[in-house]
């Protein structure tokens, strides 16, 4: 008696909280913003952390999830991310000496953004678990007092793809707001 092989798929990624399969990792934007955000979480964990360096230049970006609203408005927000013209269009990132660096945020157009919100990058413990992360810190004196409460942190899933957390500090707790995607194009 003969029985076929049985073949059963490698897991690319693999968590407890997601579950032990998930899809192979993501090679672009447009592939992240597929995910739920169960799946980005995942694969947030077992991302690398990059060194500041390699995300040099201007990234191209996605707003991918948004977690803190509810489910009706945040696939609205979700689906209007994916316009062509949607604001938010990236970060750019220029890496200093003695491990930090800084960025800004480019929105409304890629031909001559303007620039709003920098931050100061540097390498530190993530919020999301027990790895490093490139931290983006919004608080700078320059910058309004809501963002100045938003502390992003960033890994890099392949190369020149990113995926980043952004968190608002309530009452000194910091809170998942959203995730975002950066690409090197």
């Amino acid at each position: 008696m003969s029985t076929a092989p049985q073949t059963i798929p490698p897991p690319t990624v693999s968590s407890a909280a997601a579950g032990p399969w998930l899809p192979a990792l993501p090679a672009s934007l447009e592939e992240l913003a597929r995910l739920p955000a169960a799946e980005l979480a995942a694969l947030y964990q077992q991302a690398r952390t990059p060194v500041l360096g390699e995300m040099d230049g201007p990234l191209r970006g996605r707003m991918l999830a948004v977690p803190a609203l509810p489910r009706f408005l945040a696939g609205f927000l979700r689906r209007f991310a994916g316009w062509a013209h949607f604001p938010w269009r990236g970060k750019t990132f220029t890496a200093r000496a003695g491990g930090r660096g800084e960025g800004i945020n480019r929105v409304f157009g890629d031909a001559r953004p303007r620039r709003w919100f920098p931050f100061d990058t540097f390498v530190a413990p993530s919020r999301a678990g027990a790895f490093d992360a490139v931290q983006l810190d919004y608080d700078r004196p320059a910058n309004p007092r809501l963002i100045r409460a938003i502390k992003d942190e960033v890994r890099e899933l392949a190369p020149g793809l990113y995926l980043g957390l952004a968190y608002v500090v309530w009452r000194g707790q910091p809170r998942l707001v959203l995730y975002f995607g950066l690409w090197r194009p």
